[in-house]
């Protein structure tokens, strides 16, 4: 062999290992990330704060979440006074006849749900059906539920 050609070997030899160890470190690394997938160690919904937000008009001012049971205080930043006929979060449903000035709130529950096993995440839409009390028009409003199962 001449002197150039082993010179070029060499060369492939040292680049060869360098990518061989960096390759093998990426390796461990991308498998140590699939096991903390796996048991679930980056699962962001364990990080992720509370919230029940509502649309504009509807003030969610705290939730709770029971395997059998929902509540939420909700506030009437409407302005006018309302006539609460229904909320639904996630699968539960009640309907009411419960009426609201302008910046009351007041506590709603909904019993006879299924939302889930104790400790898991709960996550659903908010949805509540109500009457204007001047107008007499029926309106609905959204919001969104994030939270524990207590």
């Amino acid at each position: 062999m001449s002197i150039s050609a082993q010179i070029k070997n060499k060369k492939s030899q040292a680049a060869m290992e360098f990518l061989m160890t960096y390759g093998w470190a990426i390796l461990v690394v991308l498998a140590a990330i699939a096991a903390l997938a796996y048991f679930g160690v980056l699962s962001p919904e364990k990080f992720l704060p509370e919230k029940c937000l509502m649309e504009t008009g509807f003030v969610c001012i705290s939730s709770k979440v029971d395997p059998t049971e929902s509540t939420i205080v909700l506030q009437n930043g409407y302005g006018r006074t309302i006539t609460v006929d229904k909320i639904d979060i996630g699968s539960c449903s009640k309907t009411f006849t419960d009426i609201l000035t302008s910046e009351d709130q007041k506590t709603f529950v909904l019993t006879g749900c299924s939302n889930g096993v104790s400790k898991e995440v709960f996550k659903g839409e908010i949805i509540i059906k109500y009457t204007e009390k001047n107008t007499n028009l029926s309106k609905t409003g959204y919001g969104v539920i994030n939270t524990k199962i207590e």
